[in-house]
């Protein structure tokens, strides 16, 4: 994918002729030129999809096994230190690859990435003999899907007793011999919102329907003579079901990363705002306007190693024990943090605009108003903090909750959280461009920012970060506690720390 982008601009026939300035003209390009640029996009799409979605529970794979104490240990440090790697990156992205881009063009600028990508996938595969490769299993998707319908195919059927565990079908050699009888969050979540009210049948718990599609009913028919289902949209083992109902358990508290993930993708509306604001931190030296995101970035990293190098000793010397963070905890103080730079944001711009109007620029948004973007900086370190707890402590939330064999989910869920994020952002942004122009009005989102109402607009992103936050209270106390807290506990425990 990073190969056909480059091609675009070293092959002069991939890509349209530059526009004619003078007769204000330009060709638009041809049906082959758009397909090779859209084949690159989607091209690294797929590759950032397979990367992403897999790299971290990679990594986490390659960790050695030791004791439940170590493991934690290591893994909470793998995590943080994962995220830094990346920070580091995208810091690198931002300023060194951007700063080859605007100065020696745009040839050059893909051809630095493209060569970067090559060397990572030469060493990856250079060093291949060296990873501990987990056997693939069949496609979770697919398991879900089968869990489902052979649920409501067996509708009708009556669990049998608990003490009956032949009826249960299980892998030979599982541990799990039989379903659970809770969903931890049915009765909570569930009941209010009665999405498994099945009344006319036997059972009217989410979870005691999902069992039902594990239950054998005749084993002449639903077993092969190896054991093994004869038909698996009708018949699904006990693993499937419970990978099924750890994926339910987490969704209320999943949803709870949307809101913070929706602040995080106002860039453009940052970048609009922060380019009418005196960038200048030397009399000859000014920040890009696109540039700003970095101290986000450089927050991100910095609170990291300040927390676990610096916060927790100094805690833990204060209290006389090891001090630790819960991951609800971390994931909420994250919330908290988001919830903060949006209502700085909110403040900051209230004042560019009143500035602005001040000074007679109102019908000239382009113009520079006599306000340091700097003030902006707080703004982007609670940010940049806030995601660094709430994104870590998800990561090590649905690692911890969720099966072992679902890992590349649990490292997928706090991505699919940001794209759904980025979706529910454009759809406010709609949403608020439609209502607040109504009856001759200017949009609070409107294209002259001197004339629109973006502090308004942040501060309704206040609103909704602190609703979610109350929100994530609710999904906290219902889920109850979690094997990632329980793990912490047994941490304390190892280092003599006890419940007073």
């Amino acid at each position: 994918g990073m190969v056909l982008l480059w091609m675009t601009t070293v092959i002069p026939q991939a890509r349209p002729p530059p526009c004619d300035h003078f007769s204000d003209s330009c060709r638009p390009p041809t049906t082959t030129q758009l397909l090779l640029l859209y084949s690159s996009f989607g091209l690294m799409s797929i590759g950032a999809g397979g990367i992403r979605s897999s790299a971290i529970a990679f990594g986490a794979d390659q960790l050695g096994k030791g004791d439940i104490m170590t493991e934690a240990s290591i893994l909470e440090s793998y995590f943080s230190w994962y995220y830094v790697a990346t920070s580091v990156a995208t810091i690198l992205s931002v300023t060194f690859i951007v700063y080859i881009q605007d100065n020696m063009g745009w040839n050059v600028g893909f051809g630095v990435p493209a060569i970067l990508m090559f060397l990572a996938t030469l060493s990856f595969f250079l060093a291949s003999s060296f990873y501990v490769k987990s056997k693939c299993n069949t496609s979770l998707l697919d398991g879900f899907a089968q869990v489902l319908v052979a649920s409501y195919r067996n509708r009708h059927v009556k669990l049998p007793s608990q003490d009956t565990r032949e009826m249960y079908y299980h892998i030979t050699g599982s541990k799990l011999l039989m379903p659970s009888e809770k969903l931890r969050f049915t009765k909570e979540f569930v009941a209010a919102l009665k999405v498994c009210s099945f009344r006319k049948y036997d059972n009217p718990c989410l979870s005691r329907f999902l069992n039902k599609a594990c239950v054998i009913r005749n084993p002449k028919q639903d077993l092969t003579t190896e054991g093994r289902a004869t038909d698996p949209w009708r018949l699904c083992n006990v693993e499937q079901v419970e990978e099924l109902k750890s994926l339910f358990k987490v969704t209320p508290l999943w949803s709870t990363g949307i809101i913070i993930s929706v602040t995080l993708f106002q860039d453009s509306i940052a970048v609009l705002l922060v380019k009418s604001m005196d960038r200048h931190i030397a009399s000859k030296f000014e920040i890009p306007a696109g540039s700003f995101s970095v101290f986000l970035v450089i927050s991100f990293t910095l609170w990291i190693a300040l927390y676990k190098h610096v916060i927790l000793p100094l805690a833990s010397k204060i209290k006389g024990q090891p001090a630790r963070l819960s991951l609800k905890q971390k994931m909420g103080i994250g919330l908290l943090f988001g919830c903060l730079s949006t209502a700085i944001f909110a403040s900051v711009e209230s004042l560019r605009r009143e500035i602005a109007i001040q000074e007679g620029l109102v019908d000239i948004p382009q113009a520079m108003v006599s306000i340091s973007a700097m003030w902006l900086l707080p703004h982007y370190v609670l940010a940049g903090i806030g995601v660094a707890f709430n994104a870590i402590g998800q990561v090590e939330f649905y690692y911890s909750e969720l099966p072992t064999s679902m890992s590349s989910i649990a490292s997928t869920l706090c991505g699919v959280g940001n794209s759904a994020g980025s979706l529910v952002a454009s759809s406010i942004i709609s949403t608020v461009d439609d209502v607040t122009k109504r009856g001759g009005e200017e949009s609070w989102v409107s294209s002259n920012i001197n004339k629109g109402h973006y502090d308004y607009y942040y501060w309704l992103l206040t609103g909704l970060s602190l609703a979610n936050f109350v929100y994530f209270l609710a999904c906290s106390k219902a889920y109850g506690p979690c094997e990632g807290e329980g793990m912490s506990k047994i941490l304390d425990e190892g280092n003599g720390v006890t419940d007073e």
